[in-house]
């Protein structure tokens, strides 16, 4: 059977997804560092599992992961426009903080020999990182914007990934004086939202993108509300509070994207007035611009389910997703900045 025969007949999870009004908020994957490696492609089960370089990687971000630290690793195809002839790039994220707007980065292009030394060093944050202080790239003020096109997980992730990355390459990045890069990248999950983005170093996921949104997301003017039924959530909130977040930014604005923020458990003296039968209390603390620290409380509740494919396929049954909604929330100031103050 032909290529095009294939796509023909598949049923892609994400257009069922899509059809089935299934709401990609809550989908975002929680963690603390990711670690981002160019690796050349294809990326098979195979030839990641049987990579000498990334076999003493894997083996060490599955030790930690066991001990409760939440890691991503990805792999992102090299570049001509980005990479360098002989070397690797590794990009770092991590949580700087309980209370943070985006994540922390380190980037470093490196002997590929040493990749499994620099892996070791950031995520045991080594006292040997500085021996590769000579490789570090000052790459700071720079948005990287990470597209699933991992077509060996799921076949919708590389029929709808590559236009987009194609797209966003094209008619954004080479515009945006270095300020912009687009990268192909390995399976980061919600294949059935693909096209799906992950936005660092804030760390938002999208899903479902389609070329009349991405003005929007990239220039971040307009309303935020249009980008919503796109937004998958923000990856320093768990699943409920990250379908709280979306709604608080909604109300607050862009702003909000340069608030100090942190999930939080409702203290027992306020938790009474969001005690619903329907739902689950959600509290995201958060400080602006202007120094004010404020507290949004929620309720969140199921809202029904949809049926879905779990991965593409003509043979996959579909599955029950449930569904939530934001049943309630409330503003609170606690503690207001004064010119004494500063």
């Amino acid at each position: 059977m032909s290529e095009s025969q294939t796509l023909g007949n598949c049923r892609f999870c994400s257009v069922v997804s899509k059809n089935s009004g299934e709401d990609p908020i809550g989908t975002a994957g929680t963690y603390d560092h990711w670690l981002i490696v160019e690796l050349a492609l294809p990326w098979t089960e195979k030839s990641l599992r049987e990579d000498p370089k990334v076999q003493p990687i894997m083996a060490l971000i599955q030790k930690m992961s066991l001990e409760g630290m939440k890691i991503q690793a990805l792999a992102i195809a090299p570049n001509q426009e980005y990479s360098q002839p002989g070397s690797t790039r590794v990009l770092y994220y991590r949580r700087p903080a309980k209370f943070f707007a985006q994540f922390e980065k380190q980037e470093f292009c490196i002997p590929t020999e040493m990749l499994p030394a620099l892996a070791t060093a950031l995520l045991t944050r080594s006292q040997n990182l500085p021996q590769f202080e000579v490789y570090r790239q000052e790459t700071q003020t720079i948005r990287d914007l990470f597209v699933c096109t991992h077509g060996n997980v799921d076949i919708a992730c590389a029929r709808f990934g590559y236009p987009i990355y194609q797209t966003l390459k094209r008619d954004y990045a080479r515009h945006s004086n270095g300020k912009l890069r687009v990268w192909q990248c390995s399976h980061f999950g919600g294949h059935r939202f693909a096209p799906t983005l992950l936005d660092l170093p804030e760390g938002r996921y999208w899903g479902r993108l389609e070329p009349n949104v991405l003005d929007t997301l990239i220039s971040r003017t307009g309303s935020v509300k249009d980008l919503s039924p796109f937004y998958r959530g923000w990856a320093g909130l768990t699943q409920l509070a990250q379908i709280v977040e979306r709604e608080i930014w909604i109300r607050e604005g862009w702003d909000w994207l340069n608030y100090l923020k942190a999930e939080n458990t409702i203290p027992a003296t306020e938790s009474h007035n969001l005690q619903k039968p329907d739902g689950v209390a959600v509290q995201i603390d958060f400080v602006n611009t202007n120094g004010d620290t404020s507290t949004y409380q929620a309720q969140v509740g199921e809202n029904g389910e949809v049926m879905s494919l779990s991965a593409s396929g003509d043979k996959q049954p579909l599955t029950a997703f449930k569904q939530y909604h934001v049943i309630h929330l409330k503003k609170k100031i606690r503690f207001k900045q004064t010119k004494q103050d500063n």
